[in-house]
Order: C-alpha cells, then sequence, then structure tokens
C-alpha cells in the first residue's frame, strides 16, 4: 500500500492497494491550517502494510508544502520506509480527463497563478509534462485548454507515485517546487545607537 500527502493547496492525504484502488483518503480544503489538520488526518487513514509514502512536492505555498513534506518524511521515517517525491501538478493531471495538450492551473496567491503543461500519458501511464511549472499573472492568455484545480486527490498522487516506481523513475527531486522566494528575509545588520 501507497500513502500520499500533499499540501499545496489543501490538505489531502490518501492510501491506495497495490491495485490502485482507494482503500483510505481524507481531505480538508483550507488552503491554512495544515499544521492543525494534518495530524487528524494521517491518524484517521494510516493502515498497517504501506510500503512506500509520495510526497507533494508542489507547486504551492512555502510554509504549506513543507508541512506536507515534513509529514510525509516523518510518516516514513518513522516505518523506514522510502518517500516518493512528485510533483503536485501530476495527480490533477492524471484525473483530468483530457487528451491532448493541456494546462494545469492552481493558484499561486497574490494574483498569480501556477501553471504547467502536460500532453497525454507516456508508455509508464504516468501525465507527460511538456512546459516546466511557471507562474503567470491571473488573467493571462493560455493556449491550452486549461484544468484548473481548487483542490487535489491525494489517491491520484499516489497512484502517479505507484507508476513512477514501477517504472522506477524519479518524478521530482528532494526540495519542493517553490515558484518565489518565502516572504521571511534574514535581519540585516543592527542600526547603530548613539548617545
Amino acid at each position: 500500500m501507497i500513502l500520499a500527502v500533499d499540501t499545496s493547496l489543501g490538505t489531502a492525504v490518501a492510501v491506495i492497494d497495490a491495485d490502485g484502488r482507494t482503500v483510505a483518503e481524507a481531505s480538508t480544503p483550507d488552503p491554512l491550517g495544515h499544521a492543525e489538520v494534518i495530524g487528524d488526518l494521517l491518524a484517521q487513514i494510516a493502515r498497517p502494510g504501506i510500503t512506500h509514502v509520495v510526497a507533494g512536492m508542489g507547486p504551492g505555498p512555502f510554509t504549506g508544502l513543507r508541512i506536507g513534506i515534513a509529514a510525509a518524511r516523518t510518516f516514513a521515517l518513522g516505518r523506514g520506509i522510502p518517500v516518493v517525491a512528485v510533483p503536485s501538478h501530476y495527480a490533477i493531471a492524471l484525473d483530468a480527463g483530457v487528451t491532448g495538450q493541456f494546462a494545469v492551473v492552481t493558484d499561486a496567491r497574490r494574483r498569480e497563478i501556477a501553471v504547467s503543461v502536460f500532453d497525454g500519458r507516456d508508455a509508464d501511464g504516468i501525465p507527460q509534462l511538456r512546459i516546466p511549472t511557471r507562474l503567470e499573472k491571473r488573467g493571462s492568455e493560455i493556449a491550452e485548454p486549461v484544468v484548473e484545480a481548487l483542490e487535489l486527490s491525494a489517491a491520484a498522487l499516489a497512484r502517479v507515485g505507484a507508476r513512477a516506481i514501477a517504472a522506477g523513475r524519479v518524478l521530482a527531486d528532494a526540495e519542493p517546487l517553490y515558484l518565489r522566494s518565502p516572504d521571511v528575509v534574514q535581519p540585516g545588520a543592527p542600526k547603530r545607537v548613539s548617545a
């Protein structure tokens, strides 16, 4: 069985069996509060026999992604099983039901959208990424048909991960897919105080 954890949009977790069927799934669409709900959602669906954990790597907001990835890595570490990194847009593309080239679009906040362009599936059944994820201003013209997602299915993310495992492929590295730097910056040198 494979557990998937994603916090790129809301908070979503799921377990699938060896045939790709959903065993358990829980989510909340709230784009905030990941830390408050992730433990309860995992407790609802955790099962014995999980062999891999799929972590949704974004795109998404800095803090939200960190919470989901940390939860996935911690769960895997506690059980001594591997973590498989999968870009979150792949799950949306897998469930899109669109043939030909199309764009997956998610909210990137700050009046921007994250856009990834896919074209069907490859021989392993994994969505084919044609144009890597980029930021666009909300309202920008996108040439391809658009699949705009407000939520993500963790079960679909798990199925993409299962296909990558079966094919021996790596879809993402260990670093999250941030499209902009975090808002927090290192403070500058302290100001001099005169007497």
